[in-house]
C-alpha cells in the first residue's frame, strides 16, 4: 500500500487548536455561505468568532442558545480535528475520494491556496461517518429506543458482506473435501485430517493472534492518527512471520506426529504431503487475516468481500483442473492443497492491488523501523487470542475425537450436526467482528456513550439470529438430516438431538457477540479464560461424563457443549453489561499517545 499521503506531524506543540482548525476547515471547504452563516448567526447571540480568536474563545462562558451547545460537542467531541473526514491537502485540486459501504469520503474541497496561516496537519480527520454520530447523546437518553434502533441498523449494514466474505472463504476449505472425497475413502480421510490437523495447528494460532488488531485498528483509524491502522497492520504481518517458523515446521514434520498419535500410516502419509503442499499458502492467509482487518477497521467492509467474489469461482475452477482435470493439468490428490493455496494467494495479490489503486491512503504508514517497535503489545494480546479463539477451534476437535469412539452411526450424526451449527455460527460471528469494529471506531471518537448502546444492540441482535436458527432446528428436526444423509439411523438420530442443538444457538450466538466486544476493548486474556474454563473445566468433561459414564451417547457430548456455552455466555453478558466504557476510551487515548510519543522520539533519533 503506498506511502503517498500526508505525513501527520507527531509534535504536539505543532498541533493548532481544534477550533482554530474547525474556522480555517470551514473557510477552505466555503462553508462560510449563506446557508452556513445563517447557522453560525443562530449559535452565538451578539458574539462575533473569527480565525484569530477562536483558539482563545471560552465557549463555556459565552451565551449559547441550546442548538449553538449542542453543535460545538458534536465539533469538539473528540480531543483534535473535529471534522469528519480527512483528505491529503492539496492547494491546486483534490477531488471527493472514493467511498464504501460505512466509509464517507465527504465533499470535495474547493481549491485551497496555502498561506502561513495554514495548517501544517492535513485539514481532516478520517473516520467512518455515520449520521447518527453527530446526534448529541447523552445518559438522560438511555431510555429513548432510537439510539438502540440506529445501533441495529448500524451493525446489520457492517455484519451483511462480513457474513458473505466468511461463507466464501469457508468455500474454499470445502471445495478441497469435496473434489478430493470422489477420489477414494482414504484419499477423504486423509484430507479431512489433513485439514483439521491445519486449523489446530496452524490457521487457529494465525486466527487468534490476528484478532489482537480487532483491539487496534477500528480505535486507531478514528483517532487523531489514523496512519496507525498501517503501522499496527505492519507489526501484526511481523509477528505473523515469526508464527509462521514453528507451524511450516511442525507441517513439514507431520507425519511423524501424527503416527505418534497412533493415526493410521497411509492416512498419515497422505494427511503429510497434504499439509506439505498447504504449506505454500500459508504466508498468504497470515495475510489475508491482516488484511481483512485492515479493510474492515475503515468501514470498507466490502472490499474482502469482493476479493473473495472473484477468487472463490476460481478456486472451484482450479479443484477441477488439478484433481480431475485433463492430464496436462490433473496431479490428483496433491491438486487440492495446490488449488486451495493458489486461492489464498489470489486473495492477497486482488487485496494488495485494491489497497493500493482504489482506497484513499490514510490509513497507510510507510515503512520504517517503527513497525518493529511494541511487538511485545501484540505478542501478549495475541496470546491471549489464541486462548480465545484456538481453545474454541480445538474444542470442537476433541468432541469428535470422543464421537468416533461411538460407532459410525455416531459419527455421521456428529458431522451432520458440526456442519450445520458451523454453518449456522457465520452470523453471529460476522456480527461479533461488525461488532468489534463498530465499538473500536466510538471508542476512537471518544464517543463512549454510544460505544455502550452499540454493545447493547449487538446482544440483542445476536438473542434474535439465535432465536430464528432454533426456530428452524426445531421445525425440521425430523427432515433435516436428509440434507446430507438418507441412512434412517442417522436421520432418526439427529432428529432426537436436534432439540439440544437449537437451545445451543441461543448461547453460541449470545457467546460470539460478547467475545467480539471483549476484542474491541482488549480483554482476549479475560475471553480466553471463558473460553478455557466453559469447555475444558465445565462442558467437555461434563458432556464426556454423561456420554461414557450414564450412557447418554452422542447427545449427552451436545449437553456438555449447551453447558460450557451458557456459562460462557452468561459470564460474557454480565462483563459486557459493567463495562466502564469512559475507562475504556482513556485507555485508547493513552495507547493512541503512546505510539505519538513513540514516534516523536524515533522521527527525532533518525534525524540525528
Amino acid at each position: 500500500m503506498s506511502s503517498t499521503y500526508v505525513h501527520y506531524s507527531t509534535t504536539p506543540s505543532s498541533l493548532p487548536s481544534d477550533y482554530a482548525v474547525l474556522s480555517r476547515y470551514a473557510a477552505a471547504h466555503g462553508l462560510t455561505d449563506a446557508t452556513t452563516t445563517d447557522e453560525s448567526s443562530a449559535l452565538v447571540e451578539g458574539q462575533a468568532l473569527n480565525d484569530d480568536d477562536t483558539s482563545t474563545y471560552d465557549f463555556e462562558d459565552a451565551e449559547l442558545t441550546p442548538e449553538a451547545r449542542a453543535l460545538l460537542r458534536r465539533k469538539s467531541r473528540r480531543s483534535s480535528f473535529p471534522t469528519s473526514y480527512l483528505t491529503p491537502f492539496n492547494p491546486t485540486s483534490m477531488g471527493a475520494l472514493p467511498d464504501d459501504l460505512g466509509h464517507r469520503s465527504g465533499p470535495a474541497p474547493r481549491n485551497i491556496t496555502a498561506t502561513e496561516n495554514t495548517p501544517l496537519l492535513a485539514p481532516l480527520v478520517p473516520r467512518i461517518e455515520e449520521e447518527v454520530d453527530e446526534e448529541d447523546v447523552t445518559p438522560s437518553s438511555v431510555a429513548h429506543p432510537n439510539v438502540l434502533w440506529e445501533e441495529m441498523r448500524i451493525l446489520s449494514k457492517y455484519t451483511l458482506p462480513v457474513f458473505g466474505t466468511h461463507v466464501l472463504e469457508y468455500s474454499l476449505v470445502v471445495a478441497s473435501v469435496v473434489s478430493i472425497g470422489h477420489l477414494s475413502t482414504t484419499a477423504l480421510a486423509a484430507s479431512t485430517l489433513g485439514s483439521m490437523t491445519a486449523s489446530v495447528s496452524g490457521y487457529s494460532i494465525i486466527q487468534g493472534f490476528g484478532s489482537t488488531l480487532d483491539t487496534m485498528l477500528p480505535s486507531a483509524w478514528t483517532s487523531s492518527q489514523p496512519n496507525l491502522v498501517g503501522l499496527w497492520s505492519q507489526r501484526m504481518a511481523i509477528v505473523m512471520a515469526a508464527c509462521l517458523v514453528p507451524i511450516s515446521m511442525i507441517w513439514f514434520n507431520a507425519e511423524s506426529i501424527l503416527l505418534a498419535l497412533k493415526q493410521d500410516p497411509e492416512v498419515a502419509h497422505l494427511a503429510a504431503v497434504y499439509l506439505k503442499w498447504a504449506v505454500l499458502g500459508l504466508p498468504a492467509y497470515s495475510f489475508n487475516t491482516v488484511s481483512r482487518r485492515y479493510f474492515q477497521s475503515q468501514g470498507l467492509f466490502a472490499v474482502p468481500t469482493r476479493v473473495i467474489v472473484c477468487v472463490a469461482p476460481v478456486n472451484a475452477a482450479l479443484n477441477y483442473l488439478l484433481v480431475w482435470g485433463p492430464k496436462p493439468f490433473r496431479l490428483g490428490f496433491i491438486g487440492a492443497p495446490i488449488a486451495t493455496a493458489i486461492s489464498f494467494n489470489l486473495i492477497s495479490i486482488c487485496s494488495i492491488i485494491y489497497g493500493v489503486w482504489f482506497i484513499p491512503q490514510t490509513a497507510w504508514h510507510p515503512l520504517s523501523m517503527r513497525c518493529f517497535t511494541n511487538l511485545g503489545v501484540l505478542v501478549q494480546l495475541g496470546l491471549a487470542g489464541v486462548g480465545q479463539t484456538a481453545s474454541e477451534w480445538w474444542s470442537w476437535e476433541l468432541v469428535g475425537l470422543a464421537a468416533s469412539l461411538l460407532g459410525p452411526v455416531a459419527l455421521a450424526t456428529q458431522s451432520v450436526l458440526l456442519v450445520s451449527a458451523s454453518t449456522t455460527f457465520q452470523a453471529p460471528f460476522a456480527l461479533s467482528v461488525a461488532t468489534s469494529v463498530r465499538i473500536g471506531n466510538l471508542l476512537g471518537e471518544e464517543n463512549p456513550i454510544r460505544a455502550s448502546y452499540a454493545s447493547t444492540a449487538a446482544m440483542l441482535m445476536a438473542l434474535v439470529i439465535a432465536m430464528i436458527w432454533s426456530a428452524m432446528f426445531t421445525a425440521f428436526r425430523n427432515s433435516w438430516a436428509y440434507l446430507f444423509n438418507n441412512d434412517e439411523d442417522v436421520v432418526s438420530m439427529v432428529a432426537s438431538i436436534l432439540p439440544v442443538v437449537a437451545l445451543f444457538q441461543v448461547f453460541d450466538g449470545v457467546s460470539a457477540v460478547t467475545a467480539g466486544i471483549l476484542r474491541s476493548i482488549g480483554k482476549q486474556f479475560t475471553g480466553a479464560l471463558l473460553n478455557l474454563s466453559a469447555y475444558y473445566v465445565i462442558g467437555i468433561p461434563f458432556g464426556i461424563w454423561l456420554t461414557f459414564s450414564h450412557d447418554f451417547g452422542l447427545v449427552g457430548l451436545w449437553i456438555g457443549l449447551t453447558i460450557s456455552l451458557i456459562y460462557a455466555a452468561g459470564f460474557g453478558v454480565w462483563i459486557c453489561l459493567r463495562t466502564d466504557w469512559d475507562y475504556q476510551v482513556q485507555k485508547v487515548k493513552a495507547r493512541i499517545a503512546a505510539d505519538q510519543k513513540a514516534g516523536v522520539r524515533h522521527d527525532v533519533e533518525g534525524h540525528q
